[in-house]
């Protein structure tokens, strides 16, 4: 997928709130035009705890885990002075929200990530990014230097370069190479908010969920549930890709029907075949289910979730299988290979799925191809083969034709064309 176009898209019935100096001008605003448009930052210091609990904000980088409840966990924790980790990795080759959020709205990041610090008592707060987006980097190190030239900020914020895999912006992969280890993720217990950066309680928070923050820190919990369901309040970002017109970012209120965003971002020429919901750890659905499903966590229980905040549409004319196989293969490449299902289990599946995709199936494959799969989740360090098995599982349940001709007919020829990834690369960890 190509990056975000330098617009951000609308549903109709949102006014947009992280993206509203962009779409007012459709440019980055430097630190003096940010609190112009924006007002002050206020300084609710711990009190704000209480008032993202009424606001109901959950985390935007997959988990959808209680913001409140985070900043609360990490406040409590008496011991150390707390750290605050904004983790704008966004490792899911679909996704593009949180880039363009960091290139059009920094500073609210900014100051959404302060004002955590200052909520759970931290002293040292760290802005992780990949090291491969080398202009991101230029332009947060000038956000963040604006600040300090102001005096704005409480708490020092440092920004981390990163090395670049899918698993490096899992929480405590982030924690782990901040103690001067690789990139990888670690089993816990200890849990971050308990023992992370340095041994110190430690709150690893999406930089989209710190955006929001920042915005109900000055407006408030009925302001932020104006918008969005009883469940889940307030906007989101969603990168829409693949067969549409204008592949993108779009900001709208978790509910809003998958089918209406999809038009959103232009539609496609003729209806895809299928659309896979929340990126590579997420869940294929044919077309007529998936349309009329409300894209957030409880819209789509128990078919899918929003996951990364991706929705991607399959053209008509390519071959599922495929591109299942093509993501397996990247996702097994892309593994800690720290343990056995990273090691074994999906190197396994993803060869099962080639072989099913290039017409090299044998008679026992499908079964043998499921048994694998149940293996997979819950037996890992972190939970990357949880995700790879939920997507090769939804592949066998939504493209039943497609794995019937295959067995039968072998190899289809037809395209692939989502943006994956090569596999071949060697994966950098420190």
């Amino acid at each position: 997928m190509t990056p975000a176009p330098a617009r951000a898209l609308t549903e109709p019935s949102t006014t947009p709130r992280l993206l509203n100096s962009w779409s007012a001008t459709v440019r980055p605003l430097g630190l003096t035009e940010h609190l112009r448009h924006h007002g002050p930052v206020p300084r609710p210091g711990r009190a704000l705890i209480e008032v993202v609990e009424e606001a109901g904000l959950t985390g935007r980088g997959g988990a959808g885990f209680p913001t409140g409840r985070k900043l609360r966990a990490v406040a409590e924790q008496q011991r150390r002075r707390a750290v605050v980790v904004a983790n704008g990795m966004e490792s899911e080759p679909l996704s593009r929200k949180d880039q363009m959020l960091l290139a059009t709205a920094p500073h609210l990041v900014l100051d959404g990530t302060v004002l955590a610090a200052e909520a759970v008592g931290a002293d040292r707060v760290h802005v992780c990014v990949p090291r491969t987006r080398a202009a991101q980097l230029d332009a947060l190190v000038t956000a963040v230097d604006e600040r300090r030239a102001a005096g704005l900020d409480s708490v020092p914020i440092r920004i981390e370069a990163l090395p670049h895999g899918y698993v490096t912006s899992e929480s405590t992969a982030l924690v782990h190479w901040l103690n001067g280890g690789p990139a990888r993720p670690t089993s816990s217990p200890p849990r971050t908010h308990e023992k992370g950066v340095r041994g110190r309680p430690t709150l690893v928070q999406n930089v989209e969920t710190l955006a929001h923050l920042a915005l109900i820190a000055r407006h408030g919990a009925d302001w932020f549930r104006q918008a969005g369901t009883t469940a889940s309040p307030g906007t989101t970002l969603v990168t829409v890709a693949g067969a549409v017109h204008r592949p993108g970012v779009l900001e709208t209120e978790p509910g809003a029907l998958v089918g209406t965003l999809l038009q959103q971002a232009g539609g496609p020429d003729q209806p895809p075949q299928a659309v896979l919901l929340g990126g590579f750890a997420g869940t294929w659905l044919s077309l007529p289910h998936a349309l009329g499903l409300p894209f957030s966590r409880e819209g789509l229980t128990p078919h899918a979730t929003p996951g990364a905040g991706v929705i991607a549409a399959l053209p008509h004319d390519a071959c599922p299988l495929a591109e299942t196989a093509r993501i397996l293969a990247y996702l097994a490449a892309n593994a800690a290979q720290q343990c056995g299902p990273c090691l074994f289990g999906l190197p396994a599946v993803a060869d099962d799925y080639t072989a099913l995709a290039h017409g090299h199936a044998t008679p026992d494959l499908l079964d043998r191809l499921r048994h694998r799969i149940g293996l997979l989740p819950g037996r890992g360090a972190c939970r990357h083969p949880d995700g790879a098995a939920r997507l090769a599982a939804s592949a066998l349940t939504t493209f039943t034709d497609d794995v019937d001709h295959h067995l039968s007919h072998g190899h289809c020829h037809r395209p692939t064309t989502l943006s994956v990834p090569p596999t071949t690369r060697t994966q950098e960890w420190t």
